[in-house]
């Protein structure tokens, strides 16, 4: 099914030009990730797609079957409203019964016995048990929990978090055909919460249209990327490393037509300053053709390159040393007695869930915390670089070439050569009509880029990169990786971002909460394949275990717990749909079975069978689960 249409597409931003005449067709199906830099019209174009912002020019033609539903960075919540109430803010008769019931049974409170057996019995009459066990999935998997609580007291994270699952709850209600537009859907989510999103939006099947900044999420989930590169558009199919590869020939073939046509262009400048007045039919062609090829010859190709041999602040004997250093908030226990000493280059990622203190870590080490006991002995060499996620802070607006200056005119190469600070800018895809943009006037994408270029250019020999990926598109985030790859001196980096820390990180500290930390030596590709063999190796014995349990002593009693109401309750209803699910299956395999059915039936018919199989799959081992544990 064709779902959208778009035509001749032009918008600015004031006098800049964002995309100019860009076209292009999303059909169901489509998986598409948008790709750009920082401030060249993603977000903007994603705005014009759900009918947030208008063209200057151009058609988008959306199908009427097809509902739009988007993420956005800015989610526009009522903060004087719980969460449940801004999740559930369409006024339809499930989604109103699934509020009330599940706010009847949160956690933690007694619920009137005469509104939650209506509840139920109204549940049970819109049939909302199904939808309602997938609002649970998403709310549990993105660590959800106290629904009552208004979103004003939430973290700007959390927040990001119920705006990714309201999006996710709607488009499991919304109409069969939805187009689902999310812009940077990873930020604030661990790493656990991320390959959830993979394989949920995989088995939903829907038609998606992402800007992220994820590799990894980027290739698991979309299947062709559209690029906005100097006011065009271009479409690849295939991943992320085919993008790569057709980009860098399409590039090297853009080179050598813009050498192709400056030639002709000094040939064809002759002809005009010769040509006499009179115009004739052929000459007025020539002259028409001259301009397209001045134009042409006049395109710069830009290298989105960064190639700096960095003097880095020398580093003495001492880095960084740390000594049975113990930190805790109330109950929560971030360190228990750490010991570690860095060396010199040394690259070290952190990862763990989010709230066990990985940012709290970061600040003992540079000295905006201090621990409960313990010492940290910071080399009197060291020079911190602290990108964090607080962002830029700049006391009155100023121009970005103005901000860059003030810090330093300069940055030193070890050569013994220096690198202006319009050299900088450049080097980091702030082109020279850019740098005397006021900073108020930069996307946010661009102002992290700005506050992360001034961090390197200070000249720190010790780097602390806190979230450093958010919100900074693919073209800087390679830029980074390059000058980090090249940096002698020591990196320590907390990112969701696997591609990232697979590139950069030599070995890893891992938050596993209770205030134990541990040494990983490698990166976390490796420490997630070592993490799901040790789980694999601790459930084997278990099982055998049991059997030997069972075989020994079968009159052992099984310990059994009683299950709670929610419990007993989704116990009946999974035995009600697995019945109506064999029905079904039987139904469809007869009629398959008849040779009477026509062929565009057939592969319909035949794809619901592969769905009631995996149905029957998950709510099956869903029934043993909750009948072992009920004895």
């Amino acid at each position: 099914m064709h779902y959208v249409t778009v035509e001749g597409l032009t918008k600015s931003f004031g006098t800049k030009p964002l995309f100019r005449d860009i076209s292009f067709h999303i059909e169901e199906g489509d998986k598409i990730a948008l790709v750009a830099l920082n401030g060249t019209g993603k977000s903007t174009l994603l705005r014009i797609l759900c009918g947030k912002d208008a063209p200057d020019a151009g058609k988008v033609w959306i199908h009427k079957d097809v509902t739009v539903v988007m993420l956005e960075q800015q989610h526009g919540f009522d903060l004087s409203k719980t969460i449940l109430e801004n999740i559930f803010d369409h006024n339809n008769p499930v989604l109103n019964v699934i509020k009330e019931y599940e706010l009847l049974t949160e956690e933690g409170i007694e619920p009137d016995v005469d509104k939650l057996a209506s509840a139920i019995s109204r549940m049970d009459e819109l049939n909302a048990w199904h939808f309602d066990a997938k609002v649970k999935q998403i709310l549990g998997k993105l660590n959800i929990h106290k629904l009552d609580q208004p979103v004003g007291s939430l973290s700007g994270g959390q927040q990001k978090r119920v705006a990714l699952a309201k999006v996710l709850i709607d488009i499991g209600f919304e109409h069969k055909h939805v187009l689902l537009i999310m812009d940077e859907p990873t930020n604030h989510l661990d790493v656990s919460m991320i390959e959830w999103l993979e394989n949920y939006l995989d088995q939903e099947r829907v038609t998606l249209l992402l800007v992220t900044h994820d590799r990894y999420f980027l290739d698991s989930v979309c299947n062709e990327i559209m690029e906005l590169d100097q006011e065009q558009l271009f479409i690849y199919k295939g991943d992320y490393e085919n993008y790569l590869e057709k980009k860098a020939t399409r590039e090297e073939n853009d080179r050598a037509s813009v050498d192709k046509a400056r030639n002709l262009y000094r040939k064809e400048l002759e002809w005009m300053r010769k040509q006499p007045k009179a115009r004739t039919t052929k000459s007025k062609a020539r002259q028409d053709a001259f301009y397209d090829v001045k134009e042409r010859a006049s395109t710069r190709v830009q290298e989105q390159q960064l190639e700096l041999n960095v003097k880095m602040t020398r580093l003495g004997g001492k880095i960084l040393e740390l000594k049975k250093v113990y930190k805790a908030y109330n109950d929560l226990v971030i360190l228990k007695g750490f010991d570690y000493t860095f060396k010199k280059g040394e690259r070290v990622g952190i990862v763990g869930k989010n709230g066990v203190g990985k940012s709290t870590f970061l600040n003992m080490l540079l000295g905006i915390e201090q621990p409960d006991s313990g010492k940290i002995n910071v080399g009197e060499t060291i020079v911190f670089g602290d990108y964090s996620q607080t962002g830029l802070e700049v006391k009155e607006d100023m121009r970005v070439i103005e901000f860059v200056k003030n810090i330093a005119e300069n940055f030193p190469l070890a050569d013994g050569t220096k690198v202006s600070a319009a050299q900088f800018l450049e080097l980091f895809l702030f082109p020279a009509e850019k740098q005397y943009t006021y900073i108020s006037k930069l996307s946010g994408g661009e102002k992290r880029r700005l506050h992360l270029l001034s961090i390197l250019f200070r000249n720190p020999n010790f780097l602390v990169l806190d979230e450093p990926t958010n919100d900074l598109d693919l073209p800087t985030l390679s830029i980074l990786e390059t000058f980090l790859q090249e940096f002698q001196g020591c990196v320590i980096i907390v990112s969701h971002d696997r591609y990232f820390m697979d590139k950069l990180v030599e070995h890893l500290f891992v938050f596993e909460g209770g205030g134990e930390v541990r040494d990983f030596p490698g990166n976390y590709t490796q420490y997630r394949e070592w993490q799901k063999e040790d789980d694999r190796k601790k459930t084997a014995p278990k099982k055998e275990e049991r059997i030997e349990q069972v075989v020994a002593a079968p009159v052992v009693e099984s310990k059994t717990r009683k299950l709670s109401f929610k419990e007993k309750r989704e116990l009946e209803m999974l035995e009600q749909e697995i019945e109506k699910l064999e029905t079904e299956k039987k139904t469809i395999e007869a009629q398959l079975a008849s040779g009477e059915l026509p062929f565009d039936k057939m592969e319909p018919m035949t794809h619901r069978i592969g769905e009631i199989m995996q149905l029957l799959d998950d709510k099956g081992m869903r029934w043993l689960e909750l009948s072992e544990l009920n004895g």
